[in-house]
């Protein structure tokens, strides 16, 4: 009786071991910097279409300014 009952704690201990290792590998990242998440982060809401490209002006404009600028200027020092 004495070895049915070892038998038994054996298997509970090995049970118990087998969930207590699912249960670590449940909490464990896929990523092993932060930098890989980010990037993983990005590709993910790339794929989603969340960056779109901006339609913005700003750089025309302030590419006009800058001609004008030394157009302005070239004309004041002749």
């Amino acid at each position: 009786m004495n070895a049915s009952r070892t038998r038994n704690a054996h298997a509970a201990l090995i049970s118990l071991e087998a969930a207590a290792e699912s249960a670590r590998a449940g909490f464990a990242c896929m990523f092993s910097t932060s930098d890989e998440y980010e990037t993983a982060l990005i590709r993910e809401r790339r794929a989603q279409g969340r960056y779109g490209q901006p339609r913005s002006r700003w750089p025309l404009l302030m590419f006009a300014a800058c001609v004008l600028m030394v157009a302005g200027t070239a004309l004041l020092l002749n």
